[in-house]
C-alpha cells in the first residue's frame, strides 16, 4: 500500500513539472490519463472537456484507436452540469453501447467530474477490459489526477484568453489612429505603432530599445523637447498617485524630408503593486489639421477683413465725396468717381460670390447647368473685356480653327478664364505676352494659359490651388485677392470630369493647363 501511494505522489508531482514547464495542455492530459491508467490497473481512458455550450468533446484518449473515438459519443450526451450530487445517469448502459459500438471489451467504467470551485470544466473516464470493479479507494485516486486535468484545462485557458486579450491589444495600438508609444521606467522605446511610424519617420524595428527623446524629436513653440518635459516630470513622480496627474503637451515634428507634423500627447502611468514605475504610454494626436484649420481661420479673417475694407471705403469715400452739399463737380468728375464706386462694387460683389461658391463647394453643393460651349469664342470675350485694363500687355489667341466645342457649364468655365487670364496680368506687372490657347486630344481637350511674369517656385506649386493661398512674394502685397480664384477654378475643373495643373519656373512666367472631357460623336 505505502508502495501504491508512493508511485501516486511520483505520477502527481510529473504531473505538476508538466504543468508548469508545458504550454501543450494535450501533452499534459495524456500523461495523466496514461499515469491514472497505469496506477489504477486500466485498459482505456479519456478526458472530455466542455465547451461554452454545454457540449463535451474528447481533448485526449489512451488506448483508444484514433479512428473510433467519434463512436464514443454516448458518453458525452446529457451530462449534468450541476456539481450537487453530480453523476452521469446509464452509465452502465452507455458503457455497452460505445463497447458494441467500438468492437472494444470494455467491462467497467469509472467517471469523475473534473471542477475548479464550482464550474464543470470536463470529465475523466477510465476503463477496464476485465470485470474488475473500480473501487472506492479507486475513485479517491482518479479524483486527484481529475484535479491536476481540471487545473491543466483552467489554466490553458486563462493562457488562452490571455493570448486572446494580447492580441486584441496589439491590434488595437498597432491599428490605432492616434501614435502609441509605450516606454520602460527609464524613457526607452518599447512599443510604437504605425501611426507613429508614420508621424516620425522611424520604423519599429529601429525604435525599439531607444531614447523617447531619439525617436520622437517634436519641440513645443519655445524649442524645448517635448521627451525632455515627460521625462523630467516622471523622474519627480515617485508614488502611483502621480498617476492621477495629467500631463498634455503639444509640439512640432520635423521629419528627415524637412514635412512637418503638429502633435499634442496625452501620457499616463503604469505602477506594479509595490509602487515601481513600470512604463509610460504616450497617446500622441496628429493635431496638423486642426493646426491648418487655425491657421486658414486666421488667415481668413485676415485677408478677408482687408479685402473687403478696401472697396467699401472707397465706395464711401466715393459716394460721400459726391454727395457734398457745398461741392459742385463737374461732369468729368462726378463720371469718374461713379466709374470707381462701380468698379469697387462689381469688385466686392466678386468677393462674395467666390466666398460663396467656396462655402458651396465645401458642403458639396457646386451645381453645374450643362450646355454647349465654344471654348474659343469664351476666351475671346474675357481678353477683350482684360484688353480695357492694361496696356502693357499683349493677348494672343492660339486655338485652332477645328476646336471643337464641349458640353459644359458656360458661366463657370468662363469663371475659370477669367481667373486665370487675370492672374496673368497681375503677376506679369511688366507686360509681356499673354497666350491661351487650346489642343484637341483623344477623348478630351486641353486649354492653356501662360504669361511671361514672375514664375512659380517649385516648392509652392503644390499648394497653389488650395483656399486661401497665395504666393510668397513682394508681388503679393501690391496684389488685390484672397486667394480663392485657383482653389474655384479647380474645383469647376474637377466638377466637368477634368484636370488643371501648373508650369513654372521662378522668374520665367508660368503656364496654367486645364482639360475638358470630348462630346462624344
Amino acid at each position: 500500500m505505502l508502495d501504491y501511494r508512493l508511485r501516486q505522489r511520483d505520477y502527481l508531482l510529473a504531473i505538476s513539472r508538466a504543468m508548469t514547464s508545458r504550454l501543450d495542455v494535450r501533452a499534459v492530459l495524456r500523461l495523466i490519463l496514461e499515469s491514472a491508467a497505469e496506477l489504477l490497473g486500466a485498459d482505456v481512458a479519456l478526458i472530455a472537456v466542455r465547451d461554452n455550450q454545454d457540449s463535451f468533446r474528447i481533448r485526449a484518449a489512451y488506448g483508444i484507436p484514433a479512428q473510433k473515438l467519434h463512436l464514443f459519443t454516448p458518453l458525452l450526451e446529457d451530462i449534468p452540469v450541476l456539481p450537487a450530487g453530480w453523476s452521469i445517469p446509464d452509465l452502465s448502459w452507455r458503457l455497452h453501447l460505445v463497447s458494441s459500438a467500438a468492437g472494444l471489451p470494455l467491462r467497467q467504467v469509472i467517471a469523475l467530474p473534473m471542477m475548479i470551485g464550482d464550474q464543470l470544466i470536463g470529465v475523466i473516464y477510465v476503463f477496464r477490459l476485465t470485470g474488475l470493479a473500480f473501487s472506492e479507494d479507486d475513485r479517491q485516486v482518479l479524483a486527484s489526477f481529475a484535479d491536476q486535468a481540471a487545473i491543466a484545462i483552467h489554466n490553458a485557458r486563462l493562457y488562452q484568453q490571455l493570448l486572446a486579450e494580447k492580441r486584441r491589444l496589439d491590434a488595437i495600438i498597432e491599428h490605432s489612429a492616434d501614435g502609441i508609444m509605450i516606454l520602460d521606467a527609464h524613457c526607452r522605446v518599447e512599443v510604437i505603432n504605425r501611426a507613429l511610424e508614420r508621424m516620425t519617420g522611424w520604423r519599429a524595428g529601429d525604435a525599439v530599445g531607444r531614447h523617447c527623446s531619439e525617436v520622437l524629436t517634436a519641440v513645443n513653440a519655445q524649442g524645448q523637447p517635448l521627451c525632455g518635459r515627460i521625462c523630467t516630470a516622471l523622474e519627480q513622480a515617485e508614488e502611483p498617485a502621480g498617476a492621477e496627474e495629467t500631463l498634455y503637451l503639444e509640439g512640432d515634428i520635423v521629419r528627415p524630408d524637412g514635412s512637418k507634423v503638429s502633435i499634442g500627447i496625452n501620457h499616463s502611468l503604469l505602477w506594479d503593486e509595490e509602487g515601481r514605475l513600470l512604463n509610460i504610454i504616450l497617446d500622441v494626436h496628429d493635431i496638423t489639421r486642426f493646426r491648418q484649420a487655425e491657421e486658414l481661420q486666421s488667415t481668413f479673417i485676415s485677408v478677408i477683413s482687408h479685402e473687403l475694407k478696401t472697396p467699401v471705403a472707397l465706395i464711401k469715400g466715393y459716394a460721400s465725396t459726391l454727395s457734398r452739399e457745398d461741392a459742385h463737380w463737374d461732369e468729368a468728375t462726378v463720371r469718374e468717381g461713379l466709374r470707381i464706386i462701380e468698379e469697387e462694387s462689381d469688385r466686392l460683389d466678386q468677393l462674395i460670390n467666390n466666398l460663396l461658391d467656396a462655402s458651396r463647394i465645401q458642403a458639396g453643393g457646386l451645381k453645374l447647368e450643362l450646355t454647349d460651349v465654344s471654348l474659343p469664342r469664351l476666351a475671346e470675350k474675357i481678353v477683350n473685356r482684360l484688353r480695357t485694363q492694361t496696356s502693357v500687355h499683349r493677348f494672343e489667341l492660339a486655338f485652332p480653327p477645328d476646336f471643337p466645342p464641349v458640353f459644359a457649364d458656360e458661366e463657370r468655365i468662363s469663371q475659370v478664364l477669367y481667373n486665370l487670364l487675370n492672374n496673368a496680368v497681375k503677376y506679369s506687372p511688366r507686360g509681356g505676352t499673354i497666350r491661351v490657347g487650346g489642343q484637341v486630344l483623344d477623348r478630351e481637350v486641353l486649354v492653356y494659359v501662360s504669361d511671361e511674369g514672375i514664375g512659380i517656385p517649385k516648392e509652392e506649386q503644390d499648394h497653389l490651388f488650395q483656399r486661401f493661398y497665395r504666393v510668397d512674394s513682394g508681388l503679393r502685397r501690391q496684389t488685390p485677392g484672397v486667394g480663392l480664384g485657383l482653389y474655384l477654378s479647380r474645383a469647376i475643373i474637377e466638377a466637368h470630369g477634368g484636370r488643371i495643373w501648373v508650369e513654372s519656373e521662378a522668374g520665367k512666367g508660368a503656364t496654367f493647363y486645364f482639360t475638358l472631357p470630348r462630346i462624344a460623336a
